[in-house]
């Protein structure tokens, strides 16, 4: 797999977030599906990288996809997903999680920040009251309109 020096367990990411807090440095989690990944996934990812020093992004596995998203997707492999999203310049770690949501990798890593997309509401944020009791904030991206995997979806479709 490219960038594999990049490509985490969760075991492994525990100990290197706690080692990167203990010098003060503030981590930043995100997650999702990064199915059909697009220039707004990318433009999302450097702002997420902004409000800190070490940027971890979990990666929804193919079975997690699957349930999520229905029986035609993923789209593209976990290997591939988790490259393309490692390959970028903003991200220094990235791990799989096979259920539906990341809730035991924040639990076990507790950013200092957490970031979802612009069509999320704080309280739809899976894991921010984990991150806010133990001292963390929320960060809700602003909405970059034109930018979406429903859009593609939907130009896939109609162009077939």
């Amino acid at each position: 797999m490219p960038f594999i020096d990049k490509v985490f367990s969760l075991q492994e990411l525990q100990i290197k977030v706690e080692a990167i807090k203990n010098l003060g440095h503030k981590i930043v989690f995100t997650n999702g599906c990064f199915d059909i990944i697009h220039l707004g996934h990318v433009m999302y990812l450097e702002e997420a990288k902004s409000f800190g020093d070490f940027l971890i992004v979990g990666i929804n596995s193919d079975n997690s996809v699957s349930k999520l998203k229905g029986p035609n997707r993923p789209i593209q492999s976990l290997e591939s997903r988790m490259g393309i999203i490692a390959s970028l310049e903003s991200v220094d770690a990235v791990l799989s999680f096979d259920e539906s949501t990341p809730r035991n990798i924040i639990t076990v890593l507790v950013p200092n920040i957490l970031v979802k997309g612009g069509d999320w509401a704080l309280s739809d944020i899976v894991g921010s009251d984990i991150v806010i009791s133990n001292g963390g904030s929320v960060k809700i991206l602003t909405f970059l309109p034109g930018y979406s995997t429903s859009i593609i979806e939907n130009k896939i479709k109609y162009s077939l």
